[in-house]
This record gives structure tokens, sequence and C-alpha cells, in this order.
């Protein structure tokens, strides 16, 4: 499938990219989509619902029919381990079909009026929406914000992070093309910096949506705001792991250690604080750094592999620069701490402390940082003790303890008895502060984010007013 797009998708002006060259475009090539864009997004949302339907409907059929070549891809592109990229295509065929339905689902409510007169309240689709996706779940975060976008009408301008174009950008233009999506209704726009520049100001776009790093999130949501753009920001996160003294310690660290080096820590939700109580503390920790230091690392396509590569080698010098910063501000290496080529040994930090960078900083690698507390109260308050508030989790026996401690988080995504990387694609998503403009994506947010109220009102023949 994959192989098929990179021969035919440059001979539709809506599905362009030039991947087998590199694929970056500049800001003219961005503007000349756009308005490609806006011109075929009428077509496209006066279509029948079921016609719309129907094309969401054939790329499931795609989709999973060519599942086994989007994982190696995945794998290939990412440095997704199989069992991190599988799920991944799970999640995207999952938000597939759930935007299949939305034309088919109400778009409006019926308001009371006066007498001899229908108000109404409709969804309109925005027109041309933005999106700009990240490197580390390029085929998902990329098509749960194309495929609803899609769905209420809109049509779409999608410039996946250059390091992972195919899986972010390609997969997907060519998923839609073969399901027979009108030509020039989405458009691939491979680039860099000054492709979602372009996509931030050009004036057929009247949304970005936008999933990626809090520092270029400011950057987007200035440059859109400043052009009266609708905006979008799912930022990153310095996500708290809870695990009060009477949780089942075993249950604790497998969570934990799902939460921590999963996609080894390159997921804004992975927990990057491990808030642990000082009584059970010492045991904990010696069990996760043994957990640690059994996990497999190496190519991500073998088999029984937990930890594949970092996506470049700048990222793993920042999580180098930490652990060293912070192990010399007086953290304690458990275990890891070394690195071979892109592949950093899972970390275990200890003693980490509010000042050192271990806990301020989001890494985005494979590094536990424990630190530990003497109540609920300084829980609370070291999970608090952060401008990010994307995910948080509690592991305890006790439901009424645990509730209340979440009840005092500031956070989007509030995990019981679970860990902090967690997506069902129905369930809004978003996060506060540094973590997002408190926005959401996903389920019934699908329709506040991708559309927009127009009120109409409906009179048999127009009033006589004075004057």
């Amino acid at each position: 499938m994959v192989d098929g797009c990179r021969q035919h998708a440059s001979d539709r002006s809506g599905y362009r990219n030039d991947t087998r060259t590199g694929g970056a475009r500049g800001p003219d090539y961005v503007s000349q989509s756009a308005a490609q864009a806006r011109a075929a997004q009428r077509g496209w949302a006066a279509l029948a619902p079921e016609a719309r339907a129907a094309v969401f409907l054939k790329a499931l059929e795609i989709g999973t029919a060519n599942g086994d070549e989007i994982v190696e891809w995945l794998v290939r592109e990412s440095g997704s381990a199989k069992a991190k990229a599988a799920f991944e295509l799970k999640v995207t065929l999952k938000a597939i079909q759930l935007a299949s339905a939305m034309p088919l689902q109400s778009q409006g409510i019926l308001l009371p009026s006066q007498p001899g007169r229908i108000s109404l309240a409709r969804r309109r689709p925005i027109g041309v929406v933005g999106i700009i996706s990240p490197f580390n779940f390029p085929l998902y975060l990329a098509m749960r914000a194309v495929a609803p976008a899609l769905a209420v009408g809109n049509a779409v301008l999608l410039k996946p992070d250059p390091r992972t174009a195919i899986c972010g950008g390609l997969v997907i233009g060519r998923l839609f093309e073969l399901a027979g999506l009108p030509k020039g209704v989405l458009h691939i726009v491979p680039g860099g910096s000054e492709a979602g520049e372009t996509l931030c100001t050009d004036p057929n776009i009247g949304m970005i949506q936008f999933t990626g790093s809090t520092g270029a999130g400011r950057m987007v949501g200035q440059n859109a705001s400043r052009n009266l753009k609708k905006v979008s920001l799912e930022l990153g996160g310095k996500n708290s792991i809870i695990i009060l003294d009477d949780a089942d310690m075993d249950l604790a660290l497998r969570n934990t250690a799902w939460g921590v080096y999963l996609h080894q820590g390159q997921i804004c939700m992975s927990a990057g604080r491990v808030l642990v109580h000082e009584k059970i503390a010492p045991a904990f920790i010696a069990k996760l750094a043994e957990k640690a230091a059994a996990l497999p690392v190496g190519n991500p396509a073998d088999e029984g592999v937990a930890i594949g590569p970092l996506i470049n080698q700048r990222q793993l010098d920042h999580v180098a620069k930490v652990v060293a910063d912070s192990i010399a501000a007086g953290a304690k290496l458990e275990t890891g701490g070394t690195s071979d080529k892109l592949f950093y040994a899972p970390t275990v930090l200890s003693g980490v402390t509010a000042e050192m960078p271990a806990f301020n900083e989001e890494i985005f690698g494979p590094v536990a940082v424990v630190t530990t507390f003497r109540d609920d109260d300084e829980a609370v308050k070291l999970a608090n003790q952060t401008d990010y508030g994307l995910s948080a989790a509690i592991v305890s026996s006790n439901l009424t303890r645990a509730m209340a401690i979440g009840d005092q988080l500031n956070t989007g995504l509030l995990h019981i008895n679970d860990q902090t990387v967690n997506d069902d694609v129905v369930n809004p998503f978003g996060g506060v502060g540094a973590s997002g403009n408190g926005t959401s994506i996903g389920g019934p947010a699908n329709w506040e984010e991708f559309t927009e109220w127009q009120w109409v009102t409906i009179k048999g023949e127009a009033p006589a007013y004075p004057f």
C-alpha cells in the first residue's frame, strides 16, 4: 500500500508529496494547496452523509487489510516496538471507525422560540483545517484529527513531522486516496517550520490543530491567533504516577514500568515523575531498578524487544544531559544511564528532589524519576508543582483515598489504579496549563473542535418592524 502511495501520490493534486526526494515544501506550495482545499471543501461538505461515511468505512477496510505493512513502517520509521506499533494501528483504525458515524449524527439542536418562528443551532464545518502532527505516535496522532475533521465536512492540510513523514502523512493520504476521497480534499504537505508557519498564517485555513512540544505549541498558538484562527493545542506533560503505601507492589511496579518505558518514554503522557510513599520506597525502588535492567533493548523489529531507539541523536543528548545534571545535583543512579548509538538504557533515578532537572523537565526518554513523599498532602503538592497538566495516575487499594487525592490534581486526564498513558479514542483528550489551551480532541469533543455554531431562525413571513 505504501509503495503504491510513493508511486502515485504525486499524480493527483489532492495527495501531492515528494517523499521520494525528501518532501520538504515551502510556503508557496502550502498556500497553493490551501486554496485548492478550500475550493474542494464545498463539494465534499455537500455530499450526502451516507457518501461521506462510505469513504471512512472503505478506509477502515483498506487499513485493516494492510495492517501488517503499516505496522512494519511504524517500526522502521519511528523505532516503535512491534507491540507499540500494533497498538497504534488499532487505535488509528478505531478513530476511522468512529469518524465514519459522524456524518450520520445529529448536527444541531432545536432552540426554544416565540410562536411562529423556528430557532435552531447547527454545526457547520470550519472549511479548511491545518493539522501539524508529531513523530512519537505519527499515525494515530495525525489520524485522530484528520478523520473527524474530514467527517464533519472540512478539507484538511496535514503537515507530518519530517522524521515520520511516511507513517504520519503518506500512509494516511494513501488510505483516503484508495478509499475514494474526492480529489483536493486532503493534502499532505511535508516540510519544516516554514510550512507550519504558513499553515498558521494562510487566509484559506480556518483552524490549526497542533500536537507537539509546549515550546513549538506556543509559537503555533501565537501565529494562528494573530490571524484569528481557531486553535487546538495538545502539548507536553510532566505527569505523575502516585504510588500510595497501600498499593499492591507488583501491580504498582507493572503500571510504573509501562507508564515510564513504553516507546522509550517518548509519549506526552509518559510518567515523568514516580511519586512513592516513603514507607514503601526502598523496596519499590530496588524492584523497579531490577525490572528496568531486565527490559530487552534492541532492534524494535525483533519479537520481545521492549525498548527501541530514541528518535535521533539530539533527543538522546537531551536525555543524557538531564540525567547527568540530576546526578550532579544529588540524585542516585539505580540502573541505566548509558547509551549505545540511539539506544538509551532503561534508567532509574532515586532521591530526586523538586530542585533537580529530572523533576522539572520533560525528558522524553526511558528514565524513571523517583521522588518520595510523607503523606497524601505532600503527594498532591509534588504532583501539582509544575506548569504542565496533562495526565496523572494514582495506585492504591483505597478508592476513596485515591479519589480524594485525584480531585486535587491539576490535570486534564486522571487514572485511578492505572498508569498515565491512556487513550480510548472515544474520550475527550486534552490538558491544562502548559499542556494545552483548554481544548480537547476525541469522542464527543470532536464536534466541538472541528465545527462552528450557526444560529438559524425561520419565519413564515417577514415581520412588519416599525421603521
